[in-house]
């Protein structure tokens, strides 16, 4: 049995390493070298390329919320599609990688085959044996110009890319989580603050109503006391189906039932701890989605020298060995061995410029591509950009309205007094109790909105960015 094929085979597939893949150049980020200044981002930027980093259980100090979110990574059904895509195409980049290498199978056949006469040209019918066992590869292509191997590094860096979509797809679900648990806490307080309120609008109706009892108050001022109490009963309702809401959607999230019992911190500054914001430019490493749009430039670039190739002679191999015989016992004895030696080249001449158009094609992809490279570093910029200047003016914003709500509580405080010895009217009192319940409201949503940008932050700068595997570095 001759090895010939096989070595010719063997010495094709070294020499097969050219590659018409163009030079990767990653292109420069189209943004500053650094974060805007002024008195938005003065305190936000102090310390930050210095400041320690973290991954989101160090930034939430709330049990609960860390609790909700360890389950929604677990339960979440959105990002196990994610990580299933990953497995897809980590599959998909395997059996394009398999191509690179020739498909060795054995095969074994036999036929007993009964002629008549009329055939065999003795007048008598004949019964014919074959046996066969060979051996051998079919339609291997000889990758000299590159063509199977680009195609394989633009599965890879495909798979890559799915790979920063499913982390990029499980940042999004922490934030989602922390955000909608953060959301239901506020609503939950503002809740609170209806019922509270109610209880006192209810009591000042009371009262009210005993005044025009004795001839102390109007009918007027009856009315007016009662529409303060029907606008809190209906805030009250509002906010009861906020809260119901917010439970459904941080159920969905979770992937499981969330009780409505919860145990939970109550909304405060020190929730969430600050994010450090570091440099623009390392964004390219944290960012997955931004991860995600270079993988996707390299593989169009990859695809590129697949189209320059197709311009090239292909060549395919079909080889076997064996052994053949007219009786199955003979298969293997001496002088029963065959061999098949079959080399196929396919020149392109003329196709009506359908390989150019197609290589024209891989360019303009490719150059699709780093624009949308681009527009996400210049998107991460900006979102960075607002989450540091939020940081810092929701801080100065929680102050003043802190002091807001102190002096409409003292405003509070003096009309009921002024009121109840009748030296106001009651339209004061009503306005103070509006404007009480009003500053309350706006504290608790300003607060909501400050966590919230935090969040939102810590989304921008590419979440736990410490401890990603490099996955570019160890190929499946």
């Amino acid at each position: 049995m001759s090895k010939l094929p096989f070595s010719l085979v063997t010495v094709a597939w070294i020499l097969g390493g050219c590659s018409l893949i163009p030079d990767y150049q990653q292109p420069e980020a189209p943004t500053p070298a650094h974060y805007p200044q002024g008195p938005a981002y003065k305190a936000a930027l102090a310390g930050d390329s210095t400041a320690p980093q973290a991954d989101w259980q160090q930034l939430f100090h709330d049990p609960t919320m860390q609790q909700l979110i360890r389950d929604a990574l677990l339960n979440n059904r959105d990002l196990r599609v994610a990580a299933l895509n990953v497995e897809a195409f980590q599959a998909q980049y395997r059996i394009q990688r398999a191509d690179l290498f020739p498909a060795v199978s054995a095969s074994g056949a036999g036929q007993r085959q009964k002629l008549p006469g009329d055939i065999t040209g003795t007048g008598k019918s004949a019964i014919t044996s074959s046996y066969s066992a060979t051996l051998g590869i079919s339609a291997y292509e000889l990758d000299f110009f590159g063509r199977v191997r680009s195609l394989s590094e633009q599965a890879m860096q495909t798979y890559l890319s799915t790979e920063q979509a499913r982390r990029s797809a499980q940042l999004s679900l922490v934030a989602n989580v922390a955000n909608a648990y953060l959301t239901w806490r506020a609503d939950q307080e503002l809740l609170a603050l209806a019922e509270k309120t109610l209880a006192a609008n209810e009591h000042s109706l009371r009262l009210t109503s005993r005044s025009k009892s004795a001839g102390k108050a109007s009918a007027l001022d009856v009315v007016q006391a009662r529409t303060s109490v029907e606008s809190t009963r209906a805030s009250v309702a509002r906010y009861q189906r906020q809260v119901a809401q917010d439970v459904n959607s941080l159920s969905l999230l979770v992937g499981a039932q969330v009780g409505e019992s919860l145990p939970g911190r109550p909304l405060a500054d020190d929730l969430i701890a600050r994010v450090p914001a570091g440099l623009p430019s390392d964004l390219l490493q944290r960012r997955p989605d931004i991860l995600q749009a270079e993988y996707q430039l390299k593989a169009a670039n990859a695809n590129i020298g697949a189209a320059r190739a197709a311009f090239f002679p292909s060549v395919s191999l079909t080889a076997n060995a064996g052994s053949s015989s007219t009786d199955l016992s003979g298969l293997f004895k001496n002088g029963s061995g065959s061999w098949t030696f079959q080399p196929q080249i396919n020149l392109p001449i003329f196709n009506a410029g359908n390989l150019r158009a197609s290589l024209d094609y891989a360019k303009i992809q490719k150059n699709t591509l780093v624009a949308q490279y681009e527009k996400a570093i210049q998107t991460a910029f900006q979102e960075v950009s607002n989450g540091l200047a939020a940081q810092q003016t929701y801080s100065q914003q929680l102050d003043a309205q802190r002091d807001f709500v102190q002096a409409n509580q003292t405003y509070y405080n003096l009309a009921e007094h002024r009121y109840r010895s009748g030296v106001d009217s009651n339209l004061t009192f009503l306005d103070a109790q509006r404007s009480l319940f009003n500053s309350q409201q706006m504290l608790i949503t300003d607060r909501l909105a400050q966590l919230v940008a935090q969040v939102n932050l810590y989304t921008a700068l590419g979440g736990a960015w410490a401890a990603w595997p490099d996955l570019a570095a160890t190929k499946p």
